[in-house]
């Protein structure tokens, strides 16, 4: 279920932004395909976040119920700004700087910005944000299956529902 999900999810990610960067050469006379691999590389780990975010979100909706769907929506906004999408984190209050870093998202927005911006990049960013997603990824594959064994159990994914 895991990887038909994560597939769906690479496969869908792509339909969308393929085109979308496509379009943008002929367009905007620019193409994120010149500045190469690294920006590939931490795109994926984007990614990679996104389905370690996703299994521990379902797996609190398997545990609380549908309810806590609410929770999905507000863990991404509460996420967002302190991950580095919008702005650096040194611009971050002090306190709230480790919290950031503490995520493979800040590691990432960081090392797009040095490969865009200033045409460098920094390894140990995207070592950073690897080392990090495979301790997400496992927390959220465990998180996962221990929700999905006990909803089983306890015959909530019959409950489950659009």
């Amino acid at each position: 279920m895991i990887a038909g999900l994560t597939c769906i999810s690479l496969l869908r990610t792509l339909l969308g932004v393929v085109p979308a960067t496509l379009v943008a050469i002929p367009l905007y006379h620019y193409s994120i395909y010149e500045i190469g691999l690294p920006l590939i590389a931490f795109f994926i780990n984007l990614l990679v976040f996104g389905w370690a975010l996703g299994m521990m979100i379902t797996a609190v909706i398997l545990r609380a119920g549908l309810g806590a769907e609410s929770f999905a929506w507000l863990a991404v906004f509460a996420i967002a700004p302190i991950s580095a999408i919008y702005y650096p984190v040194s611009v971050l209050p002090g306190w709230l700087q480790p919290i950031a870093w503490a995520m493979p998202p800040a590691y990432v927005f960081e090392g797009m910005r040095t490969v865009l911006f200033k045409n460098e990049f920094h390894g140990e960013l995207l070592a950073q944000a690897m080392a990090l997603n495979m301790l997400y990824l496992t927390i959220g594959l465990a998180a996962f299956l221990y929700s999905f064994r006990v909803a089983r159990q306890r015959g909530l994914l019959l409950q489950i529902g659009e």
